[in-house]
């Protein structure tokens, strides 16, 4: 609930009647006044003056932007085609991404590029596709106030989705459920756990095939429903016959006790759920562990009940339109182009169960990111517009830096001057959900909820969905979206519920609706053979191994040992904090309390060995980074045993927005710029190897005045 005075907002509070966070509120939503007020909000259209970099700007109107915008994009359309043309999707619910594919879609493009593509949503969808035939078990699917036994994998809802898995979390555990928590790191999450399973990272899916060995072995899986409701439990029983648990304690380096305790608690509570998150997803085998992970699901009947993992809930209605609408008016009025045009997209050849057009997963729309930056440089792609920030969000920063300035126009939309729109040609200023009228509806949620224009955006800045219609009518394209007006275009998204904006003010929230257990027992599962699929006939046609399996990370202390010498320690990155998402926040004030610098979490053994201490800077360096003459990443020491002697954890996406504009900066803190985009990549999603790869740290050289 957002307070205004005079136009101003005053306070902000959670909504108690809200179905997902009850009225809770993480530090975010209680800073979000300073995000709003910011001095630094950007108020109106910049057009660059110098040099791609130089961060100098003059002031312009929105018909000059739009305007300039729209004869530059024809003209390289003309030129190169429509497929010169690309759009950076943006994190959050912005709302904003029908109204920048009608534009992008309306010229006859596929390419729109988003960060995460190869590790966050795709590999978890494409798993439970291949296992139970629907997605998002793991999100909305996890019922973890109703379990008798959670077990959280490579996920920290404390710190990532404290208001609302993190909620569910702990009315779990107040109604007496056990829980297992698998992470390299003893996180906020972990310390509230029965069990804690410390694996060497990227080798979740060892663990995981160990698990399913112990409870198979043990009889302790549900005998009736894999008996009815699953296909290949023969084949499963062979594959995991391969991981002996003292095989996967010498893999993992968890003791064999730890996992057989585990994996029979969980089997014996039940009903359990899984909640995994990016700690099981980015590395070079994700999908193949996420494949595991939902055999554990379906080996004990802990799908589609109450307290388990929760198939998608039907809608007692339809939903407002979205991705789903594009896809089914493909190749019209600005729909999703053919397919022989979405061919077109990086990463849809080589990775045909990810990206391919006619995937099951297709209607996720991405193209692979570190292939696409490839296309920018040669100029296969000229001009993107973006809503995000791939400078700080994608590996091999420097790379990304290269791509931009190698584009024809290059524009940005966002809320502040970021990294990435230091680069850009042109920057346009966007409203925050304050300061807009919209639809809260994704495929997380079992609701449809109404966001409510509290109070202007400053300045000239604009709702997205408004710049998209003004690009709509500037380039002349034809799309169905209606983008004549918010209205507009917020009545139209609800007409397949039969309803206007209007009747959604007036009704606040719709939802959410009843949830039907067991749905399988009428419909069965959407796979080839109607079941649970431990061996799975999708991954099968598409060439890939039907069952799941463990593949040694690249560089690691057992693939790399020549490497070892010289990077001792393994790196991860990325662990969530309650204070930023991605790059975003770090310049609010009371944020930034919570986390002034970035941090890297060293044993303190190793601390000791390498002379650092307690909040000294270090450097990271990786084989990457040595190989491509890339610095190292300076980050603040954080002595802590939360993580193995042989292991390190440095926080991610970071940049001073104190000290813009300076582009060596922005990679001298970024971790994403000493990772790599390069292959090997995970042979189903084309991840590459983010956490669990090899590292080096030292203290920074102390220099002595003359």
């Amino acid at each position: 609930m957002v307070y205004v005075k005079d136009g101003k907002i005053i306070k902000i509070e959670g909504d108690p009647n809200h179905p997902q966070n009850e009225g809770a509120l993480c530090p975010k939503g209680l800073a979000f006044t300073q995000y709003v007020y910011h001095p630094d909000r950007l108020k109106y259209p910049l057009k660059r003056v110098g040099e791609r970099g130089d961060a100098k700007w003059e002031r312009i109107s929105w018909d000059q932007a739009i305007s300039e915008i729209a004869k530059k994009i024809l003209e390289i359309k003309d030129k190169y085609g429509p497929t010169a043309i690309g759009w950076g999707i943006g994190d959050g619910d912005r709302d904003n991404n029908l109204c920048n594919l009608a534009w992008l879609f309306g010229l006859g493009s596929p390419h729109q590029i988003g960060c995460d593509a190869t590790y966050c949503l795709r590999p978890a969808t494409i798993a439970d596709k291949a296992t139970y035939g629907q997605s998002n078990t793991w999100e909305v699917g996890p019922d973890m106030a109703n379990s008798k036994s959670i077990l959280v994998w490579g996920g920290n809802p404390f710190e990532a989705h404290l208001c609302s898995k993190g909620r569910e979390l702990l009315r779990g555990l107040d109604r007496g459920a056990r829980l297992i928590v698998v992470d390299p790191r003893f996180t906020k999450t972990a310390a509230k756990a029965d069990i804690w399973l410390q694996p060497r990272p990227a080798t979740d899916a060892a663990l995981a095939l160990g698990m399913l060995n112990y409870i198979i072995s043990e009889e302790l899986y549900d005998k009736d429903f894999v008996k009815n409701y699953t296909f290949g439990f023969e084949e499963l029983r062979e594959r995991v016959r391969e991981y002996p648990l003292d095989k996967v304690s010498e893999i993992t380096w968890v003791p064999v006790e730890k996992i057989s305790r585990a994996a029979k608690m969980f089997a014996t509570y039940r009903p359990g759920c899984v909640y995994h998150r990016m700690g099981t997803n980015m590395n070079t085998n994700n999908v193949q562990t996420l494949r595991a992970i939902d055999c554990i699901t379906g080996l004990l009947g802990n799908l589609d009940v109450k307290g388990g993992n929760l198939l998608p809930a039907p809608s007692p209605f339809p939903r407002p339109a979205s991705f789903y609408a594009i896809q089914s008016v493909k190749g019209e009025m600005g729909g999703s182009p053919p397919a022989e045009v979405c061919m077109a997209r990086p990463g849809a050849k080589e990775f045909p169960l990810n990206f391919h057009p006619e995937s099951p997963v297709s209607w996720l729309l991405d193209e692979h990111p570190h292939m696409t930056l490839d296309a920018l440089i040669e100029k296969k792609i000229r001009a993107v517009i973006w809503s995000n920030d791939p400078i700080q969000g994608l590996q091999n920063s420097s790379k990304v830096l290269k791509a931009l300035r190698a584009l024809d126009l290059n524009v940005v939309l966002d809320h502040f001057m970021t990294p990435t729109a230091c680069q850009a040609d042109y920057v346009l200023p966007i409203a925050t959900w304050a300061e807009r009228d919209w639809i809260h509806d994704t495929h997380y949620i079992n609701y449809v909820g109404l966001g409510q224009k509290a109070v202007d955006p400053p300045g000239e800045a604009k709702d997205e969905r408004e710049i998209g219609g003004m690009l709509v009518r500037a380039l002349g394209v034809k799309t169905f979206i209606r983008l004549d007006s918010i209205k507009e275009y917020n009545d139209w998204r609800l007409r397949p519920m039969g309803i206007t904006f209007e009747d959604l003010r007036a009704k606040g929230i719709i939802g959410p609706w009843e949830i039907k257990y067991k749905k399988y027992e009428e419909v069965g599962f959407q796979t080839e053979s109607w079941k649970v699929e431990f061996y799975s006939n999708l991954l099968k046609k598409y060439g890939y191994d039907p069952l799941p399996h463990y593949v040694e990370p690249p560089d690691s202390i057992n693939t790399a040992p020549e490497l070892v010498k010289d990077f001792p320690l393994i790196f991860i990155s990325g662990g969530r904090t309650v204070a930023f998402v991605h790059s975003a926040h770090r310049n609010i004030p009371y944020l930034r309390e919570l986390n002034p610098d970035p941090i890297i979490s060293i044993h303190p053994d190793t601390a000791d060995r390498l002379g650092i201490k307690d909040g000294d800077w270090v450097l990271i360096e990786t084989p990457f980074s040595k190989q491509h003459n890339i610095p190292p990443v300076k980050q603040r020491a954080n002595l802590t045993k939360a993580v193995h002697p042989k292991v390190v954890h440095a926080q991610s996406h970071w940049w001073f927005p104190e000290h813009q504009p300076n582009n060596e900066q922005w990679f001298e803190y970024n971790v994403n710029s000493i990772v790599t985009d390069q292959p090997p990549y995970d042979k189903i999603s084309g991840s590459p190897l983010i956490r669990g790869g090899l590292c080096r740290i030292s203290k920074v050289p102390v220099v002595v005045a003359k």
